[in-house]
């Protein structure tokens, strides 16, 4: 049997080795050293269900052997030539996706994550448009480095203390704490309108391109109304202005679509991908139309960016999505779940919203006074660890319990965690 240092010694090698940035869930946290499809398990051997899939990666499952299968006969075969070399993989990987993503979307440029994603695709829309100023979404999260950080609209993630200059920020379409002040739908989309306003007073009219998730992830799973982005789309084709799209964390089917703004029906002009396409291998790609990708024609490699190994397990990843049909399983397991934290929210008043599409659902906890409850969260999400299930959150304010499973979760999995938070939920009554 073998013999792990355990979770305390982690924690001391972590304190001496790792910077302090990084931290991590749950104050008595665990080991993981295996996972299996839907479940981990710990150094003694607990099993989890994974209700997060590491924060919206392991779409397909832990340790999927229709995927890993491949990938470890990929790493016997060619490991790493970088991609200024031929191989075949990543070009098919390439067409793949040209084949799935949504209009005229067709070439790809491959890196390691989403940062780099979202940084190049930046970078292509200042190319295209000879434009620097970008415009993002307050709440949005788009990445590490000094320029996504800079678009990212949540101040715990801004730790760069001289942020680049000309992005401005728009409000969210946060129905459920809205920042206008308004109420859907008799708001005619104010939070859109608003993007209007920013390009008129905020920036010098020179601005290459508007960035936003399509559901806002670390802000709490927020999730904008039908037509949000359809309006959002008119405005900026009325200035000129590219529509960046970050499917990092929505990506791959999990909102029963393979790309989650397909659910508004908007064609972006460049869009972004990561996490879930390499389902634990790491890629990404920010990936555009023709027209604007042939533009980026100076010199630019990535030295990882879709490596046989890599792209290998993107393109077992996407087969194995469309020959189990996850897009139908995160619908129907997506529709079980939210009923069901609905059914909780009526019985628990401390769940002031659901929200979100497919295997992409939030949970908002609050005070009786609406206020945010991030600690109802951390004791909850602390608890259900005790009991075998393992729960994200996000949220500005940290209050929202996360359900971000993969895709393969079967509907006796979310029968058996929505008793035990039901559960889990009488006890803090008491």
């Amino acid at each position: 049997m073998t013999k792990y240092i355990g979770p305390e010694a982690i924690i001391e090698k972590k304190q001496a080795y790792i910077m302090p940035c990084l931290n991590h869930f749950y104050e008595k946290p665990m080991q993981i050293v295996r996972g299996s499809m839907q479940y981990l398990y710990d150094s003694t051997g607990k099993q989890y269900l994974d209700c997060f899939a590491g924060v919206s990666v392991i779409n397909c499952g832990h340790c999927n052997s229709e995927i890993t299968d491949k990938i470890c006969e990929q790493v016997k075969t060619l490991q790493h030539v970088c991609n200024i070399y031929l191989t075949e993989n990543f070009a098919n990987l390439a067409e793949a996706l040209a084949k799935i993503t949504p209009g005229d979307l067709q070439k790809a440029f491959f890196c390691s994550t989403g940062t780099e994603a979202n940084e190049g695709a930046a970078l292509l829309a200042s190319i295209y448009t000879k434009n620097s100023e970008f415009i993002s979404l307050r709440n949005g999260l788009h990445g590490r480095t000094k320029l996504t950080m800079s678009m990212t609209g949540i101040s715990m993630w801004r730790t760069d203390p001289n942020p680049v200059g000309g992005i401005h920020f728009a409000p969210n379409p946060y129905c459920y704490r809205c920042p206008l002040g308004k109420k859907y739908p008799d708001c005619d989309f104010a939070c859109a309108n608003a993007i209007e306003d920013v390009i008129r007073t905020n920036t010098s009219g020179n601005v290459a391109a508007f960035i936003a998730e399509p559901i806002q992830g670390n802000a709490g799973i927020i999730t904008p109304p039908q037509g949000y982005f359809k309006r959002v789309k008119e405005i900026l084709d009325q200035y000129n202005i590219l529509m960046i799209i970050d499917e990092v964390q929505t990506g791959f089917a999990r909102t029963g679509k393979m790309f989650a703004i397909e659910n508004f029906d908007v064609v972006p002009d460049i869009m972004t991908v990561a996490k879930a396409l390499g389902n634990g291998t790491p890629i990404s790609a920010f990936i555009a139309s023709a027209k604007i990708a042939n533009t980026y024609t100076r010199p630019g490699a990535s030295t990882l960016g879709g490596n046989p190994v890599s792209s290998t397990a993107a393109l077992a990843t996407l087969e194995y999505i469309q020959k189990h049909d996850l897009l139908t399983k995160a619908k129907l397991r997506g529709k079980q779940l939210k009923n069901g934290l609905k059914k909780l929210q009526e019985k628990h008043a401390m769940i002031g919203d659901i929200r979100g599409i497919g295997l992409m659902v939030g949970a908002e906890f609050i005070h009786s006074d609406k206020s945010p409850n991030s600690q109802a969260v951390d004791i909850i999400l602390e608890t259900m660890k005790d009991r075998g299930f393992i729960i994200g959150k996000n949220g500005v304010d940290r209050n929202v319990l996360a359900f971000q499973p993969p895709l393969i979760i079967t509907e006796e999995n979310i029968n058996n965690m929505l008793n035990q938070l039901d559960d889990v939920l009488n006890t803090l009554k008491k």
